[in-house]
C-alpha cells in the first residue's frame, strides 16, 4: 500500500498512457530491513550524480518498514514510491509500469543507463558465469543482479519467482559493465573503464581500494550533494533539480545563472507566479541582469501583468546579447493588447539589432499585413457579421491551423471572408473595446482547434488560449457558442488546473451551445466541471472531418497519385516519445522500406519544425524522402494534395482530419490522447499505431499496404464513417441557426447520398501558393 508522502511526482501530470501506449518506466530496489537503507542511499546519490537528466519513479519494495524511514532517502529524489512487498521477487509483479529496471543497495551507478530504458523485449541482465567462468545465458543470471524487466512479456498469472527462473527464451544478455561485480577487484585493481553499475554483493565491507573509493565518494551528507549535483555540466532533469536546489540554504545569495534555471522549469510547467517569486528576488536592484529581465518579463505576461512585463522585457533590450530577444517578446506583448503600431516598432527595433531573428521579423509582417487589413472595412454591417474567436495562423506557422478557422466558418455562411466574419484572434487580450466589437456581431463563434491547452500561450486571465477575463465573458450579450474546440493536454503535461477550471465554468454558463470536438474531450472536461453543467458539454466533431460536405471542389478525384504522404510532429518531443524516439525512428524507416515497394513515400510538413524526422532518417537510416512543405500553401492547396493521395500516415490531428475530411483514408501515429479520441469517435480504432508500439514497422507497413490493396473500399469506409459525423454537425448547426438566424446553407439533409455544399466560398489566400515539392536538403 503506498503511504503518504510517497506518491510520485508523475502523478500530477496529465496521464492518458491507457491511450497513447505510452512506456512507463521505473527503477524498483528491494531493501531487507533497515541495515540496507544506507545502500539505498548510496545507490540514489550514484544515479543522480552519473544520470543527472534521468528521472523516472524508484519504487521501494520493503516488508514493512515504517514510513518515516524513507524521509531521508526522500530527500535524495523526489519520485520515491515506497511499497510494502513479499521479496525481491516483486519486481516482476511492479503494478502500474511497463518497463521495470531492478537495481540492489549493494549497487552503486557509475554510468550513463540510458540504453537499458530504450530496450523493448525480455528480461535483460548479465549472465551468471558458466564453468570456465565467461558468461552463460543458459545458467540463469543472479538473484541479486541488475534486471531490466519487460512487464509485457512477463504477462501470465505465476510471474518467475526468482531471477533464476526467467525463462532462457526471455533472456536478454548484457555486457559485464552493467552489473560489475566489485568482489572480482582485488585491492589495487582498478575498476575498469565503462563499467555502469558496480555490485558490491558478498564483497566484504571492510575491504579498500578503487572499487570501494568508487562507492565511497556516494557516502555524502545532504549538503554536499545537493552541491555535487549542482555543480554538474550539462543537462540536468527539471524534477531533480528542483528538488535538490529548493529551498536555496542559508547564507549568500544562490548563482544568478541557478535561479533563471529553476524560474525556466516553473515557467515551462505553468507555474510562472513561482518563477516571478524567485526573479523578482533575483534581479531587485539589478539592471544588470538582461537574460533574469527577459525570463521575468516573460513570465509576467503569462501572469497577465502586462505593464510590468514590458518594463522588465525594456531593462533586458540594454544587453546587445539579449536586445532582439526581448524586441521580439516586446511586439508580442504589445499585439496582445491591441496596439499593432507599438508591436510593429517593437519587432523592426529587434531586426535593427539583429537583422537575422526570424521572430522579430515574423512580428514585423505580421504586424505590417494586419495594419493593411485595417484600413478596408467590411462592407457589411457589424450587427449581419459574425464573429470567430480563434488561432489564425499566419506565415510558416502549422498547416492545419490556417486551413481550420476557414473549415468553422464554412459550417455557417458559404462566404468565409471578412465581409461576413469579424476576426477575433484568442490571444489578444478581450479589452473594453473588444468587447464592444464582439457585443456588436450577430453572435460569436469560438473554435475550433485545441484551444484547451495551458502552455502555447499562457495567460493569467484564463488559464487557456482565449484571453478574456472572467469579467469580461459574463457581459458577452451576443449569443455564444463554442464549436468543435479540443481538449489538447499531452500525457504526462503537467498544469495548474484552478484557474483555467473556474473560467471553464464561466464560460460553460454563459455559453448557449458548447460542443467539443471529440468524446474524450467532452470527458475530460466534464471532470473539471460542476454536475449542473456537465450535460451542456456536447459533442461536435472537427469540421475538416467533413470536408466533402461542405466544399463542391472535394468530390472523389477521377485519378489519385500513387503516392503515400507521411507525417511527423515534434512539439513537446519528450511528452510524445519518452525513452522511445529511437525506436520509434528504425521502425519507422523499416515500414517506409516496405511501403516504398509499393508506392512512393513523400512527407507532408504542417510546419518547418516538422521536418527533423527528414533530416533524422536521412542521417540515422540513410532514407531520403521528398517533403511537400505544407505551410508554404494555401488552404487548397493542402485539401487538394491531401485529397489527391492514396494514404496519410499522420502524427498531427489535422494530419489526420484534413485528408480524412477528403476522403483519402489515414493512419494514425498515436503520441498524442486525440488522435485515439478520433480513431474512437468513428469507431476505427485500427486505424491508429502508437508511436511507442513494439513492433510499429511491422503493424504499419502491414496496414498500410492492406489500405493500398483495397483501396476503393479503403475509400468507401472513410466515406461511410463521415457520414456518421456530418450527421451529428447538422443536427447541432440546426440548433446553432436558432442562434444566429441564419439560413441553412447546406439544403435538405434528407437528399441522397453525396456531398450536400453551399455556394463557392470567397477565394482565401490563393496568392500564398507555393512550389509543392521539395528535396530535403543533404546533410553535410
Amino acid at each position: 500500500m503506498t503511504t503518504h508522502g510517497s506518491t510520485s511526482a508523475a502523478a500530477s501530470a496529465d496521464d492518458r498512457r491507457a491511450v497513447t501506449g505510452k512506456r512507463r518506466i521505473a527503477f524498483a530496489v528491494y531493501v531487507a530491513d533497515a541495515g540496507r537503507l544506507p545502500g539505498l542511499h548510496a545507490l540514489l546519490r550514484s544515479l543522480a550524480l552519473s544520470n543527472p537528466a534521468l528521472c523516472e519513479d524508484v519504487v521501494v519494495l520493503h516488508p514493512g518498514l515504517p514510513d518515516a524511514d524513507f524521509d531521508a532517502a526522500r530527500r535524495l529524489h523526489p519520485r520515491l514510491i515506497p511499497r510494502t512487498a513479499g521479496g525481491p521477487h516483486d519486481v516482476f509483479g511492479l503494478d502500474g509500469y511497463d518497463t521495470v529496471l531492478a537495481l540492489t543497495p549493494a549497487m552503486v551507478v557509475l554510468g550513463r543507463l540510458d540504453p537499458l530504458l530504450r530496450l523493448r523485449t525480455g528480461v535483460a541482465a548479465v549472465p551468471r558465469p558458466g564453468p570456465d567462468g565467461a558468461p552463460d545465458p543458459r545458467g540463469g543470471v543472479p538473484g541479486d543482479g541488475l534486471l531490466v524487466i519487460q512487464r509485457q512479456d512477463l504477462d501470465h498469472p505465476v510471474p518467475p519467482a526468482t531471477a533464476r527462473d526467467i525463462p532462457e527464451s526471455l533472456l536478454v544478455p548484457l555486457d559485464s559493465r552493467y552489473d560489475f561485480p566489485a568482489l572480482r577487484l582485488r585491492d589495487d585493481l582498478p575498476v575498469p573503464e565503462g563499467v555502469v553499475v558496480l555490485n558490491f554483493a558478498d564483497a566484504h565491507p571492510s575491504c579498500s581500494g578503487p572499487a570501494h573509493a568508487a562507492r565511497a565518494r556516494h557516502d555524502l551528507d545532504d549538503e554536499a550533494f545537493r552541491a555535487a549535483y549542482l555543480a554538474l555540466p550539462g543537462a540536468k532533469h527539471p524534477d531533480l533539480l528542483l528538488h535538490l536546489a529548493l529551498p536555496f540554504p542559508g547564507g549568500p545569495r544562490p548563482p544568478i545563472d541557478l535561479v533563471r534555471q529553476l524560474a525556466e522549469i516553473h515557467r515551462g510547467r505553468g507555474r510562472h507566479d513561482e518563477a516571478v517569486a524567485l526573479l523578482s528576488e533575483a534581479v531587485a536592484g539589478r539592471p544588470d541582469l538582461p537574460r533574469c529581465h527577459e525570463t521575468l518579463g516573460v513570465c509576467l505576461m503569462a501572469l497577465s501583468r502586462y505593464a510590468e512585463a514590458e518594463t522588465h522585457l525594456l531593462l533586458a533590450t540594454a544587453s546587445a546579447d539579449f536586445a532582439s530577444r526581448a524586441f521580439g517578446q516586446l511586439a508580442r506583448l504589445a499585439w496582445l493588447l491591441g496596439r499593432t503600431e507599438d508591436s510593429r516598432g517593437y519587432a523592426l527595433a529587434g531586426l535593427e539589432s539583429d537583422p537575422t531573428d526570424a521572430n522579430c521579423r515574423a512580428w514585423y509582417a505580421r504586424t505590417s499585413e494586419r495594419s493593411a487589413t485595417d484600413t478596408a472595412p467590411p462592407s457589411t454591417p457589424p450587427g449581419e457579421q459574425l464573429a470567430h474567436v480563434a488561432l489564425f495562423a499566419d506565415g510558416d506557422e502549422n498547416a492545419g491551423d490556417k486551413v481550420l478557422p476557414e473549415a468553422v466558418r464554412s459550417c455557417f455562411t458559404p462566404d468565409t471572408g471578412p465581409d461576413r466574419w469579424h476576426q477575433q484572434h484568442a490571444h489578444l487580450l478581450v479589452d473594453e473595446a473588444g468587447l464592444e466589437r464582439l457585443n456588436a456581431r450577430r453572435a460569436v463563434i469560438v473554435g475550433g482547434g485545441g484551444l484547451f491547452l495551458p502552455d502555447t500561450a499562457p495567460n493569467g486571465n484564463s488559464g487557456w488560449q482565449w484571453n478574456i477575463p472572467d469579467d469580461v465573458l459574463a457581459r458577452i450579450t451576443a449569443p455564444l457558442a463554442v464549436f468543435a474546440v479540443g481538449y489538447n493536454v499531452f500525457d504526462g503535461q503537467r498544469y495548474r488546473r484552478e484557474r483555467f477550471a473556474a473560467s471553464l465554468q464561466a464560460l460553460v454558463e454563459r455559453s448557449a451551445f458548447f460542443g467539443l470536438r471529440n468524446h474524450g474531450s467532452v470527458a475530460r472536461v466534464r471532470e473539471l466541471l460542476p454536475d449542473s453543467l456537465r450535460e451542456k458539454v456536447r459533442y461536435q466533431p472537427c469540421p475538416t472531418t467533413v470536408a466533402r460536405h461542405l466544399d463542391p471542389r472535394l468530390a472523389e478525384p477521377a485519378v489519385r497519385e500513387d503516392t503515400v504522404l507521411i507525417n511527423c510532429a515534434y512539439d513537446r518531443a519528450g511528452l510524445r516519445f519518452g525513452h522511445d524516439y529511437g525506436h520509434f525512428l528504425a521502425e519507422m524507416a523499416a515500414a517506409i522500406r516496405a511501403v516504398s515497394a509499393s508506392t512512393e513515400v513523400r512527407y507532408a510538413a504542417h510546419m518547418p519544425a516538422d521536418e527533423r524526422f527528414v533530416d533524422d532518417l536521412r542521417r540515422e537510416h540513410g532514407l531520403t524522402l521528398p517533403v511537400e512543405p505544407l505551410y508554404l500553401l494555401s488552404n487548397d492547396a493542402i485539401r487538394d494534395l491531401y485529397r489527391r493521395t492514396r494514404l496519410v500516415i499522420g502524427m498531427r490531428g489535422h494530419a489526420g482530419m484534413i485528408p480524412f475530411g477528403c476522403g483519402t483514408p489515414v493512419i494514425s501515429l498515436v503520441s498524442h490522447p486525440k488522435l485515439a479520441y478520433f480513431l474512437a469517435d468513428i469507431d476505427r480504432p485500427d486505424w491508429g499505431v502508437s508511436v511507442h508500439e513494439r513492433a510499429l514497422g511491422a503493424r504499419l507497413a502491414e496496414r498500410a499496404l492492406a489500405v493500398l490493396a483495397d483501396h476503393p473500399a479503403a475509400v468507401a469506409d472513410v466515406h461511410d464513417r463521415q457520414r456518421m459525423l456530418w450527421s451529428v454537425t447538422r443536427e447541432n448547426l440546426a440548433a446553432l441557426r436558432e442562434l444566429t438566424g441564419l439560413p441553412d446553407p447546406f439544403g435538405d439533409p434528407d437528399q441522397a447520398a453525396g456531398p450536400v455544399v453551399p455556394a463557392p466560398r470567397s477565394a482565401a489566400d490563393e496568392d500564398r501558393a507555393a512550389p509543392s515539392t521539395r528535396t530535403a536538403p543533404p546533410t553535410l
